[in-house]
């Protein structure tokens, strides 16, 4: 038991760090062994260390739509839309706008980048022959097919990992014990359901303080995964592999550099009229704590501390930066593109302008499902993966792939996140008289 809890007293990014260097090392090692001494390792280490990487990825997706239901729910059935009125609309919008922003400069640099493109090939076993092609002729092909698939039956949707209409579902279904709850307000008349349905959302709440209990045993794991699924890939590719992992993290890291100082510096500039470097002085706090913890729910305390800083009134703040910490994930939208189209590459799969419409479409739906969790990216990562119609075993090498590098860039986005929600508070404050005076 004192062996667990040291284990456990470590951070878990040193640990998921440490584990993806050590399994470099050992599948480089491999690697150079079979490549020129002729030792047979790729099957004989795929065979046996696979299964405890596999079920590092089986528990992500059978934790990720109970996770992005219940979240989307609580955070659907909490918006008090009626109280702030246009205010808290314009708040949602603004989220809504950067998080589609930030999806469409993370499609452009993966473009741009376009990671794996003649390089690593990965094959999977499909049900059928024609898979890849299948894949980019899909529902994810057509936009009728992807919009009419956002309405099916939530639970034919849930048995078939249809993400985005359980996504759908979980956002009406809170907006509806929404507006029940703010009639029973205007109605004198008390309703006898009353009561049941307003401890709906606190009871959601309480799965989702299971969930997250469930997500730090698999994190927790998460170490073992990756050492195994590190080994596995580094065998079998060798150095090969630092090149798509250089190029999809300074993507990402750029995007994200370029959003926040490039883009929100923007925003704060034109619609506010007054300094960046202010708000920066600022929101430096809030950044490096994003950064350090990866979680925007842990940072939301050094969050609205810096709202306060910043003057905006309490009562906006608030509402804006918890909703903000659950919804608006731009450093997610950025990060998530990349493994599309690096996904798209290894398995030879055309995107032509509806997929990636409907990628950018896709990702800023499946961000809002990000919980502000650490590593929840990864976990959505599932629902971007499925879009493009991948089989599950094709969706288990790409995710096994971005487990290696996702501790570093979940710091950066984290960061992202966190300075957007101050961001958008902080115009809409500016702009609807909501700062405190001097």
């Amino acid at each position: 038991m004192g062996l667990i809890a040291r284990y456990r007293g470590i951070p878990i990014l040193y640990r998921m760090l440490g584990a993806f260097i050590i399994g470099a090392l050992v599948g480089i090692v491999c690697w150079y062994a079979e490549s020129s001494h002729g030792v047979a390792l790729k099957g004989t280490l795929d065979a046996w260390l696979s299964p405890f990487g596999l079920v590092l990825v089986k528990m992500l997706k059978m934790i990720v739509v109970p996770l992005i239901f219940f979240s989307l729910f609580q955070g659907a059935a909490s918006l008090p839309l009626k109280k702030f009125g246009r205010i808290g609309l314009r708040v949602v919008i603004l989220y809504l706008v950067t998080s589609m922003l930030a999806a469409v400069i993370g499609t452009v640099f993966a473009l741009a980048i376009n990671p794996g493109k003649g390089g690593m090939q990965l094959s999977a076993s499909t049900d059928s022959a024609a898979a890849p092609a299948a894949a980019a002729n899909s529902g994810a092909a057509s936009l009728t097919a992807v919009f009419m698939s956002m309405f099916e039956n939530p639970f034919k949707a849930l048995a078939e990992g249809n993400f985005l209409a359980v996504i759908v579902f979980a956002i009406l279904a809170g907006l509806a014990l929404r507006s029940l709850l703010d009639s029973f307000e205007d109605n004198e008349k008390k309703d006898p359901d009353a009561s049941v349905l307003a401890s709906l959302p606190g009871l959601a709440s309480a799965v989702n303080r299971v969930l997250f209990v469930l997500v730090d045993w698999i994190m927790d794991y998460a170490p073992i995964g990756i050492l195994a699924l590190t080994i596995v890939n580094f065998t079998q590719f060798g150095p090969d592999l630092a090149g798509p992992y250089f190029n999809i993290g300074v993507g990402i890291i750029v995007g994200i550099m370029l959003m926040i100082f490039v883009v929100y510096s923007l925003m704060i500039k034109l619609m506010t009229g007054t300094s960046p470097l202010r708000f920066f002085k600022y929101a430096q706090e809030a950044m490096i704590t994003a950064f350090v913890t990866r979680s925007s729910g842990a940072t939301l305390p050094i969050t609205l501390k810096t709202a306060d800083e910043l003057k905006i009134r309490r009562e906006l703040a608030d509402f804006a930066l918890p909703l903000g910490a659950t919804v608006n994930m731009d450093g997610v939208c950025i990060h998530l593109p990349m493994f599309a189209i690096l996904a798209a590459n290894i398995f030879g799969i055309e995107l032509g302008f509806g997929n990636l419409f409907i990628l950018v479409v896709t990702t800023v739906l499946a961000a809002v499902g990000a919980g502000g969790i650490p590593g929840g990216s990864l976990m959505l990562l599932f629902i971007i993966l499925n879009s493009m119609g991948l089989n599950e075993q094709q969706i288990s090498q790409v995710v096994a792939f971005a487990l290696g590098i996702n501790p570093i860039l979940d710091m950066f986005e984290t960061m992202n996140n966190v300075t957007g929600d101050l961001t958008c508070t902080y115009v809409v404050a500016n702009q609807e008289k909501m700062l405190r005076e001097e």
